[in-house]
């Protein structure tokens, strides 16, 4: 074996995947040994396509824009991968004696990717991939966001309840008061310390700027949180909603609660409300020609304070 053949192969084509996903069997977005993980599945999945045709390639690995936890779900999550040379090569081959009237002959090497990573990683059902492309330069899918939204369904004693939509809705004993959880909700809203709604990392800053915070009831009555940031600690959104939750309940005021979020300190007074109400919607980006200041700048903000999101 050769010195050059033990060199890392350098990157050939980074690929942008947009996907969705029912959280309710996965163990978060991160691989873990032993466990189901969307990351683990898309993956494997990969490695099925590229490595049986380039065994000799690294195995494809995934960047996110949010690492969602354990049954959360998404319907707008984005990552990015960067394939070498032999293996871009080995998805744009085309199909061996692909008939001229078989639609696939003509597809893109992209498309043909999300095809096939659907037939893989989605044949459950609850993963789906929706588009690959190749990304304008400078574009990550951590570190070059602007924002991340999220949502957040809960249905009180006053919402009518779908058995449907149950998977993705945290059905609430008591009757909330709405108008009072978007005042406190809107009251939290810019630059601050989080501590008090983030489970504490070691070196891991607290600091976001939380840009929308907002309670509204659906046509059911459903109470339905839209939360945007620059981005999220963890535990910060589910930690949002039960505060808004108590003071929805009359627990809690306004007032009280701005003091605990600039306390920047962990309270008991409100919980950390469950997953399963919690969906990741949509992320966003810069203009493509700020796209690498943008991750250069998150990059370094980032491995200054040792964050791990």
């Amino acid at each position: 074996m050769t010195p050059e053949s033990l060199e890392t192969p350098e990157p050939a084509v980074r690929l942008r995947l947009d996907l969705a996903y029912d959280g309710a069997a996965f163990s978060g977005w991160s691989r873990q040994p032993g466990l189901r993980t969307v990351q683990g599945e898309l993956e494997a999945a990969l490695t099925t396509i590229v490595g049986r045709a380039v065994p000799d390639q690294p195995a494809p690995s995934l960047t996110v824009a949010g690492r969602t936890d354990a049954g959360v779900h998404a319907t707008g999550q984005v990552a990015h991968l960067d394939l070498t040379a032999a293996q871009w090569a080995a998805v744009r081959r085309p199909r061996r004696a692909a008939p001229a009237r078989d639609a696939r002959a003509d597809e893109s090497p992209e498309s043909s990717l999300v095809r096939r990573l659907n037939g893989i990683a989605g044949a459950d059902g609850d993963l789906v991939v929706h588009r690959a492309s190749i990304p304008p330069e400078g574009f990550d899918a951590r570190f070059s966001p602007v924002w991340r939204r999220y949502e957040y369904r809960l249905a009180d004693a006053a919402a009518q309840r779908d058995p449907r939509q149950r998977g993705h809705t945290l059905w609430f004993p008591s009757a909330l008061d709405g108008d009072a959880m978007d005042a406190a909700a809107r009251a939290l809203v810019g630059l601050h310390d989080f501590a008090a709604f983030c489970k504490p990392r070691e070196g891991a800053t607290t600091i976001r700027t939380l840009l929308d915070y907002t309670w509204t009831r659906d046509a059911d009555g459903v109470l339905v949180a839209a939360v945007r940031a620059d981005a999220f600690c963890h535990s910060m959104v589910r930690a949002l909603v039960g505060a808004a939750v108590a003071v929805g309940l009359g627990r809690l005021d306004a007032e009280r609660l701005v003091a605990i979020r600039d306390g920047a300190a962990r309270t008991s007074d409100f919980p950390v409300l469950g997953a399963k109400g919690l969906t990741l919607v949509e992320v966003g980006y810069p203009d493509d020609a700020a796209l690498a200041v943008r991750a250069e700048q998150t990059r370094a903000k980032r491995e200054l304070t040792a964050e791990p999101r």
